[in-house]
């Protein structure tokens, strides 16, 4: 059977719950019948090229960098030409640097500006002409082998290089790291939102935005949806900066909510009122939550738009923009959507990832940090690698447009 492998991505976060940038893998799974991508770092660097570095607007995601795996086949490919180096680390093996041609590579690599990464498990000092090429260094986090965490760690503690913990599986865990000296961090513990921060129900501008939705929903009329939108002339602001921002794609600018129904009508109003229903916790691991889901959103609406019409696609972006929310509001999902009137079908899908949409849902949910059933929903979906590779990327640079 061949296999399908889809690139899958993982936050990392600095020492404030800040994304500086994303590791791209490939998830690999064996499929009955599937056009696949081969799992080659250098494939992966091509779609990267391809996507996120546009001839015409250059690279997409600002500040934020990549982490791509880098085998020999990486970095001893031309590809890497076609990405900004400041951009770009890569991330090896001790096992990829046994090869004279393999080093020299990434020595003339490190000269250009790439970033070089060692994914390092060993008890022993790195060798001192391998650490000259290192930028960064990864130590892999267990609670059950923290002491060997911590004698790794004492080894390279005085290096002038980012230390990165990963398979961080807790906000204490997260916590613990930063106090050992960790600076860059990554986990499953990001989907997670934090006891200390987390907020406990509806704040007030949620509780106005979700009036808002109704009244959408129902179609009132935009003198009405007006006069309830102006008590709170934040989220009056917010709403027009994220229409008139560059991920919406408009070619005026949006001046009123008038002008926004106008021009848009209902339905995208209600997509970017649910934005800001999202958007509106305080906490930082609230906000870390909100990109997520917004990279959810998107992801899950292209993942859709060969099988579902406009409307279906629009419902799948709030999907996926809301099925974080009972972690955002702390709050059951079923406590929520009570607060939330939506369709059966989009109810489904956050509560049980079933119906017309839970599928979709499920598969972008599966492209963070490598969940092993992704290769599966891309097939049952009827989406080989490349559709669902390239929609992932598309999405991580549409989100970043959307930062305002």
């Amino acid at each position: 059977m061949p296999e399908m492998n889809v690139i899958v991505r993982e936050p990392l976060l600095d020492t404030q719950q800040r994304v500086i940038g994303y590791a791209l893998a490939w998830q690999q799974a064996e499929m009955d019948a599937c056009r696949s991508i081969t799992a080659n770092p250098a494939t992966l660097a091509g779609l990267v090229a391809e996507t996120i570095n546009n001839e015409q607007a250059g690279w997409q995601l600002g500040d934020q960098v990549l982490f791509l795996e880098a085998a020999p086949a990486l970095i001893l490919s031309d590809v890497l030409t076609a990405l900004p180096s400041n951009k770009i680390v890569l991330v090896i093996n001790t096992a990829d640097c046994a090869d004279g041609d393999s080093v020299t590579a990434l020595r003339a690599l490190r000269q250009q500006g790439f970033g070089v990464s060692l994914r390092w498990t060993d008890l022993a000092e790195p060798d001192k002409a391998l650490l000259s090429l290192l930028t960064h260094i990864e130590l892999a986090f267990s609670k059950t082998d923290f002491a060997v965490l911590a004698q790794q760690y004492a080894l390279i503690k005085q290096l002038p290089i980012h230390k990165v913990a990963r398979n961080i599986v807790s906000w204490q865990d997260y916590d613990t790291c930063v106090a050992l000296g960790f600076d860059l961090l990554a986990g499953p513990f990001q989907l997670m939102s934090r006891q200390d921060s987390a907020s406990k129900g509806l704040n007030t501008s949620q509780v106005l935005i979700v009036q808002l939705l109704d009244m959408v929903r129902k179609n009132a009329d935009v003198r009405q949806i007006e006069q309830v939108l102006k008590r709170d002339p934040v989220v009056s602001y917010k709403l027009l900066r994220y229409i008139n921002s560059a991920g919406f794609g408009l070619g005026c600018e949006i001046e009123s909510l008038r002008h926004a129904v106008q021009v848009l009508g209902y339905t995208p109003l209600y997509r970017w009122l649910s934005v800001l229903l999202a958007t509106a916790g305080t906490s930082k691991s609230a906000q870390l939550l909100m990109q997520t889901a917004i990279i959810r959103a998107r992801l899950a609406e292209l993942l859709g738009d060969t099988f579902l019409p406009k409307a279906g696609t629009d419902d799948l972006f709030v999907v996926g923009l809301f099925s974080l929310l009972d972690r955002l509001l702390g709050m059951p999902m079923e406590a929520v959507l009570d607060k939330i009137q939506l369709p059966d079908a989009m109810s489904q899908a956050l509560l049980a990832r079933e119906g017309v949409y839970g599928d979709f849902l499920a598969l972008a949910e599966a492209c963070e940090q490598g969940a092993g059933c992704v290769g599966r929903l891309a097939v049952s979906l009827q989406l080989d690698a490349a559709q669902v590779s390239q929609k992932h990327l598309s999405a991580l640079a549409w989100a970043k447009s959307m930062e305002v």
